[in-house]
Parts: C-alpha cells; structure tokens; sequence
C-alpha cells in the first residue's frame, strides 16, 4: 500500500511538471512555379535563379521558405519562464535542408518575465523586428524592401547574438542585439530596433552598425483603415564604404478573403549598385482558409523582372 501511494506521489508530481512544461512542433509548406532574373547564372537548390520558368521552393519569388521548427517554453515560478527555438529550412524541390547549417533558421535560448526577454544565439534582428511593423507584405520573400534595403542592411538573422527585448508598454517595445568582436569577423555589431504597434498604427525604427562600417538605418510606418492600408519608409544599407538610400511608399487593399499590395522604392542614392532603381512588387492573395493562402507575385528589381504563382500552408 505504501508502495502504491509513493508511485502515485511521483506520478502527480511528474504529470504537474508537465503541465509547466509545452513543446510545440510547428512549420510552412511553401510552393510554386515562377521565374527569377535576379542573381540567376546557373541552378541554385538555394534559390531557384535560373532566369527559367521552373518549380519554386524556398525562393526569392516564394511568400516564404518551407521550414519546420521546434519550440518549447518552461514556467519556472514567480513570472520567470525559459524557452528555446529550433528551426530549420526545407527545400521542397528535393527535401533537401536549405542550409549546411541544419537549424538555420532559429536556434536560441531565451529567459523572460515581466522585465523583457533575454535571447541568446541565432536568432532574427532587431532591424528586422522593427521593419516588420510597417512592412505591407508580411516580410514575404519577395518583399521589395528586404530585397533593396536588406532590412536596413542588417539582414533578418544575426548569428552569436545577445538579444534583449522589453516588454510592450501600449503598442510601445524596445530592441537591442549585440554581436561580439570575436563572433563577428573581428568587428563587433549592434542593433536597435524601436516598434509601435497599437490599433491602426504600426511604426518601426531599425539602426545598427559593424564597427569600422557606415551606420545602417530604416525608419518605417503604416496606417490601417480597415479595407486599406497605406505605409511608407526611408532606408540606409552600406556595404563597406558604399551606401544605398531611398524611400518607399506603398498601398494595401482587401476585399474579403483576396488582397492586393503593391509596394514602391526609389533610390535617392546608390553608390553600391552605381544606379539609381524603382523597384516595386504586386503582390495578389487569396486565403483559402486561416492557415492556408495562394498568392501571385512580380517583383521589379534592379532591372530585373521576377515572378511567383504558389500556395502557403502553416501549421
């Protein structure tokens, strides 16, 4: 009997630390047919640039890369948790990984309560956090402003990173990555990101700088009116010496379940490319369900013309 109320002690025990303990499994299946002109010279498993009608998975001109990813989170008592995020990408085309790096897209441990959060490893930039406030697309591949400005320049994951980000305080957050010297080819990075995003509003501010470069910079809104949305940006990326600078404006329309965007940029310098560019992207979506969309995209950029039929599912 004794026995009997012991293993029933550790059973309670065990199944009530469970409770304070999730793992999720999560992921995108994404999938196309479309052309890119852009960086193409030859089939790339990476990114499909074969300047060639062809079947598109983790692309350029794909909504997003095909991943599967891996997060869990531990209540540890007095508002403190822990968590940590795995993810990889998947290149439909083949099953292949995406990267020789398996967990390319996301592997970090974080600390959190009600001071913020503290993460610690690969994980995306505050630049990119900040951007994705205004952004019209949803960060999508073929975001003209990834694919001009680079997300002020930072990129949209930093490796070896130490990443705090407060609490929101009405719409209101602040970001800060830092890369060591010795993680960073010899030259230590930061990254700041300020966001809004309350009701209608959403405003993002993104600066960060390699020691020795040019200060890199995005500053970003948009406006909800309900069926339309209207955003606008001014951005900054350098590569050395060199810089690239312009703004964008671009417009959202729905009607039920189909939406189009279309998003602007014009350079007001270019030393990196030599030329000045208006790139643009229209961008046509049709969800099929909550989890479930088919969308059509072309994508103008730097002379190249780029285009993308597919269908997102996320679970």
């Amino acid at each position: 009997m004794k026995k009997s109320l012991i293993a029933l002690a550790v059973m309670v025990a065990s199944g009530a630390a469970l409770a304070q303990s999730s793992v999720t499994l999560y992921g995108v299946a994404d999938a196309g047919i479309g052309k890119i002109e852009s960086g193409s010279g030859g089939k790339s498993p990476a990114n499909d640039a074969s300047n060639k009608t062809e079947f598109l998975s983790a692309s350029k001109m794909n909504n997003g890369d095909s991943r599967l990813g891996v997060r869990g989170v531990e209540d540890l008592g007095g508002g403190l948790k822990a968590g940590f995020t795995f993810e990889t990408g998947l290149d439909l085309d083949n099953g292949a990984a995406t990267s020789s790096a398996f967990w390319s897209r996301g592997a970090n441990l974080w600390l959190g309560g009600g001071w913020g959060r503290f993460t610690m490893g690969r994980e995306y930039t505050t630049s990119y956090d900040a951007g994705r406030a205004w952004e019209l697309t949803g960060a999508a591949n073929y975001s003209v402003i990834s694919n001009t400005y680079g997300w002020a320049g930072a990129g949209s994951r930093n490796n070896s990173q130490f990443k705090y980000t407060s609490p929101n305080f009405g719409g209101f957050s602040a970001m800060i990555g830092y890369m060591l010297k010795a993680d960073n080819g010899d030259r230590a990075k930061w990254d700041l990101g300020l966001k809004y995003a309350n009701g209608p509003i959403g405003v993002g501010l993104g600066v960060n700088k390699v020691k020795d470069g040019k200060t890199n910079y995005a500053l970003g809104g948009k406006y909800n009116f309900g069926s339309f949305a209207l955003a606008a940006s001014y951005n900054q990326t350098s590569s050395g010496s060199l810089r690239r600078r312009g703004y964008s404006l671009g417009g959202q329309a729905k009607f039920n379940a189909f939406t189009v965007t279309l998003d602007l940029t014009r350079d007001s310098k270019n030393e990196i490319g030599g030329k000045k560019f208006t790139n643009g992207v229209l961008e046509g979506k049709y969800a099929l369900s909550k989890r479930t969309f088919v969308y059509a995209a072309y994508l103008r950029l730097d002379g190249d013309n780029n285009y993308g039929i597919g269908i997102r599912h996320n679970f």
